[in-house]
């Protein structure tokens, strides 16, 4: 009730001014600080550490076997050509992770809350691990099959394994808002942003058609991918990520190196302005703990219910393997990703107290690199953004399949996304990432409903990988290892390859 009056004192100043949009972006902003402050936060910290007690610090004591999941080779998928490989799920994750979150997201995230929101992006990393290890682990079991591999995710674990469809059809409605239109307004975006900063560099000014074209050519780019289907996705994603990584790492290893007298200091920054210890700019511990908390959920998605939409999609021998595989993907994503962004920011004495997004980081590196490293960051957030669509559309297009098994809607819901590009393209920054915060909430909270109450099975599952890991097996399930649970759709004893070597088993009836 509190929060009522504000909202409305808000928008009537903003209506008097006669700017529609600035009101609404005001209003969804004052509704964001409440949701996020007293629910969002909260719920997360809560549900992170309980699954780190719980799994005894699985995100932590398990990550050499998380780099090995990701090298197991995929079967064969029900049309006779290879499923998804778990390291090509992995890239699909990794393809929606890594993307403008975090290039332009940590730049908000340090301008509008100081050094302090690197450390809390950090934290909240780490204690989110243990969800993002649950979420997958659901999704591989409850994944049921399509006529290309798998398809999975919150919405089915909330279907067969909470028995709620009524709660999976809200997900998925959800989802396919969140990341098939928002987000991907937020990267259409972002990458006409850092396409004008270097126009702008180049040509000492703007064109006004710059926007419109950049998003005019981007739909048409989204569209001959998306229209090819999942594999066509998991293969420009499996080859773009590693690419545009390594590039952006090797550019912020060269920045930090040519400013290494100053990292003792960024550390310090980092940790007394988490703290309160000291207030750089205008950024209070509260402001650092919103933006670190806020920007890295954007980031690396950790119990949002989205990676396992990809997760779901790889043909491995056993549930936990994807989902120390997806866990990964926290570690790139915000431990090494995010945090070359915020070096590369930090040690360049930044401006605070501007949301300036990805103008700020390519500012730091032209500062440090000269002009030619402004536009190949450009490049760079293009391919981040351009793969981020392409993993974002995916997860809708799961979600839709959810819903409903008609094509028209897949094909009406890939030209709503395109028209999504367009407009982001166009769009505010404060609007469309104001959005995306309200979104990226409710998801997550509906997400983590499920996942608590089915949590106890991905710690049977858990006990199960390491209790045949203990016994030099390579880890293989089968539904029967899960007596009593129903709803399991796939994981029927049939050929399984056990360290290497093949044997035959009998056919189970369903669960």
């Amino acid at each position: 009730m509190a929060a009522m009056p504000s909202i409305a004192a808000t928008q009537a100043i903003s209506l008097k001014q006669g700017n529609f949009m600035e009101a609404l972006t005001e209003v969804i902003e004052v509704v964001n600080n409440h949701f996020w402050t007293f629910l969002v936060i909260p719920v997360l910290v809560i549900v992170g550490l309980y699954f780190s007690v719980r799994s005894k610090m699985v995100q932590v004591r398990m990550l050499p076997q998380m780099v090995r999941s990701i090298a197991a080779s995929p079967e064969t998928a029900p049309d006779g050509r290879a499923s998804i490989s778990s390291f090509q799920a992995f890239a699909i994750s990794a393809a929606a992770r890594v993307g403008t979150g975090n290039v332009a997201g940590v730049a908000i995230a340090i301008s509008l809350g100081g050094p302090g929101a690197v450390l809390w992006m950090w934290i909240i990393g780490l204690v989110m691990g243990a969800a993002a290890f649950v979420e997958s682990t659901l999704a591989q079991l409850y994944k049921i099959r399509d006529s290309t591999g798998y398809r999975g995710g919150p919405a089915y674990y909330m279907q067969h394994g909470l028995n709620a469809r009524w709660l999976g059809v809200v997900f998925a409605v959800v989802i396919i808002f969140t990341f098939g239109f928002v987000f991907n307004m937020v990267q259409a975006h972002s990458i006409t942003s850092a396409l004008s900063t270097s126009v702008a560099t180049a040509n000492g000014g703007t064109a006004p058609w710059l926007a419109p074209l950049v998003g005019v050519l981007l739909a048409l780019l989204t569209g001959v991918v998306v229209f090819g289907g999942v594999r066509r996705i998991a293969g420009v994603a499996q080859t773009a990520v590693p690419f545009m990584a390594f590039i952006y790492l090797l550019m912020g290893i060269v920045v930090v190196a040519m400013n290494v007298e100053r990292v003792p200091s960024v550390f310090s920054d980092i940790v007394t302005s988490a703290f309160g210890i000291r207030e750089i700019g205008a950024a209070g511990v509260g402001a650092a703990i919103m933006m670190g908390i806020r920007r890295g959920l954007f980031s690396n998605e950790a119990g949002m219910g989205s990676a396992p939409n990809a997760g779901a999609t790889a043909a491995v021998s056993h549930p936990v393997k994807q989902g120390l595989a997806q866990t990964l993907g926290i570690y790139f994503d915000t431990m090494i990703v995010c945090s070359i962004t915020a070096f590369i920011i930090l040690v360049s004495n930044p401006a605070y107290g501007e949301g300036a997004g990805a103008e700020l980081t390519q500012t730091a590196l032209q500062a440090n690199l000269g002009t030619w490293s402004l536009h190949l960051l450009t490049f760079i957030i293009f391919l981040l953004a351009f793969t981020s669509v392409l993993g974002n559309y995916y997860y809708g297009e799961s979600n839709l399949g959810f819903l409903s098994g008609n094509p028209l809607y897949i094909t009406v819901y890939r030209f709503l996304v395109l028209v999504m590009i367009f407009l982001g393209s166009v769009a505010s920054l404060e609007l469309v990432w104001s959005l995306a915060d309200v979104t990226m909430g409710v998801m997550a909270m509906i997400n983590l409903a499920a996942i608590v109450p089915l949590g106890g099975l991905a710690m049977r599952l858990l006990k199960d990988f390491n209790d045949q890991r203990r016994q030099g097996l390579d880890p293989v399930f089968t539904r029967d290892r899960l007596p009593g649970v129903r709803g399991v759709q796939c994981w029927e004893r049939e050929r399984v390859h056990r360290n290497d070597k093949t044997e035959e088993t009998e056919e189970t009836e369903a669960v």
